[in-house]
């Protein structure tokens, strides 16, 4: 096998997704309303070739690189791809009526859907500055025109904006950061990058300056505190699709893009940004849990339960050791799941003119349904970490990692907090649970979407109660990726 081809073999998922997107949006221009269905089943269909590619292209313990370096193909970047495949196709079978009911069932919304997740495989795979920029453009420019896709909503608008504003500084920020790191190590190759420390870097100053730079372009990008104002209007204001797609599937990209950033280039400095990310994340933890409990808007109080979501993930990056970084990996999972979870509720009880998006919405939820009562009680639990659900899990294992790096207070410090911010999602429980329903419209979805639904819920209680599997996954994805 020549060099071309086996490069173009170690990206056949992109190429795939790639295709799929342009196909989507060709076949969009010839179908009549009636048969739009057919997109939806095509981009299926791409995901599933995609998953189907990289499940049968993962080489065991075997990293391989590709278009010279830039691009690298090991097991992290599988098991990431292979759970954005999952979690991008059951956002689609959510937000499915959700779309249809609004006009937004429509090519450009699938294929944006897909060249945003094309965009985080770059990120996952990205092992050159410049390859991870630009998966980062990618993505971001995707998402500023979903959140503005419902274009008769004033609302939407305003929040694109705001997102569009705030990412490009943030990106500014972090381009500036790598300009000095690049011109501290004469370098763009993140392994050359951890190298070049390693012997020693010149000027310390300017290349601390450059990861402060970093850390706070990639603090915007995670929605960590001081960075974070986007993150609330964002969330408010975009229909409540796009915000499953940005509270989900985005933060595996993120998660991959810190780990090839700091953990592969920067480790050497691990002294230098580990202060920075602990602030971050007691700053996050605290301002994310107690902005939450005054907010009466649902879509608003996630989008605070992410910003200390995030606070514990740093958690784990702060440890600066193998098992913080798999407990971090098993952390972000179980918050794709949670968030897939809790705003599927949310798309369930939207109809045509109807946004279920206030905690008053959920007010005798039980009386309506007690099924569906009882998996937004599981979600809930889920995500204020009470076993046995899988936010119990995923808390105790990055605690315990920063716990054994020796962060004492900071641990104790953020047990206080999952306590507070218990209150908000012991709050929604009552609501569903003991109040009478404003609305006894009866809940209708398509049989996929419940099915689905179902199985989301019970499996953040199945994987709290048998972590293992998941956790021996993130474990093989992180030690056999950084021999």
């Amino acid at each position: 096998m020549n060099a071309i081809q086996s490069d173009l073999y170690a990206a056949l998922p992109e190429i795939i997704i790639l295709c799929m997107a342009m196909f989507v949006l060709l076949l969009d221009l010839f179908l009549k309303s009636h048969n739009r269905s057919l997109i939806y089943i095509f981009t299926q269909l791409g995901l599933a070739a995609a998953a189907v590619v990289t499940a049968c292209t993962h080489n065991v313990s075997v990293v391989s690189y590709a278009f010279n370096g830039m691009f690298v193909d090991d097991p992290l970047s599988d098991v990431l791809k292979l759970m954005m495949y999952l979690t991008t196709s059951v956002m689609l079978v959510y937000t499915r009526q959700y779309v249809s009911l609004r006009d937004m069932f429509r090519g450009e919304y699938f294929a944006l859907t897909l060249f945003a997740l094309l965009g985080m495989m770059i990120m996952v795979s990205g092992q050159h500055f410049l390859t991870l920029y630009m998966g980062l453009e990618l993505l971001s420019l995707c998402l500023y025109a979903l959140v503005a896709m419902d274009r008769d909503n004033p609302r939407a608008t305003e929040a694109a904006m705001k997102y569009f504003v705030l990412g490009a500084l943030s990106s500014g920020m972090l381009l500036y950061g790598m300009s000095m790191l690049y011109g501290v190590t004469g370098t763009l190759d993140v392994a050359e990058v951890a190298n070049a420390l390693l012997q020693g870097a010149p000027d310390r100053s300017v290349l601390v300056l450059g990861v402060v730079f970093l850390i706070a372009g990639l603090g915007f990008k995670l929605g960590a505190v001081p960075f974070q104002m986007w993150v609330p209007d964002v969330y408010h204001g975009a229909p409540t699709a796009v915000t499953l797609f940005i509270g989900s599937v985005t933060k595996l990209a993120a998660f991959a893009f810190m780990i090839r950033l700091l953990i592969q280039g920067l480790y050497v400095l691990a002294i230098d940004w580990q202060g920075m990310l602990a602030i971050m994340a007691v700053l996050s933890i605290l301002i994310g849990n107690i902005t939450a409990i005054a907010q009466t808007n649902l879509k608003r109080m996630l989008a605070y339960s992410t910003i200390s979501h995030v606070g514990y993930l740093l958690y784990g990056f702060m440890s600066a050791g193998t098992n913080g970084y798999v407990s971090a990996m098993f952390y972000i999972m179980a918050y794709v799941l949670m968030t897939l979870g809790g705003f599927g509720i949310m798309l369930l009880l939207s109809r045509k003119g109807f946004e279920a998006d206030n905690l008053e919405d959920l007010k005798g939820l039980n009386q309506r349904s007690p099924w569906y009562a009882f998996l937004m009680l599981i979600i809930m639990f889920s995500m204020a970490g009470v076993p046995p659900t899988l936010g119990f899990y995923a808390k105790f294992a990055v605690l315990q990692a920063a716990l054994q790096a020796g962060f004492v207070g900071l641990v104790i410090f953020a047990v206080v907090m999952a306590a507070i911010g218990g209150f908000y999602y012991l709050r929604v429980v009552k609501l569903m649970y003991f109040d009478e329903p404003l609305d006894n419209t009866p809940i209708k979805a398509p049989i996929d979407m419940k099915v689905l639904l179902s199985l989301n819920a019970l499996l953040l209680l199945a994987l709290g109660m048998f972590p293992q599997r998941l956790m021996d996954i993130c474990a093989y994805a992180i030690t056999h990726s950084f021999q």
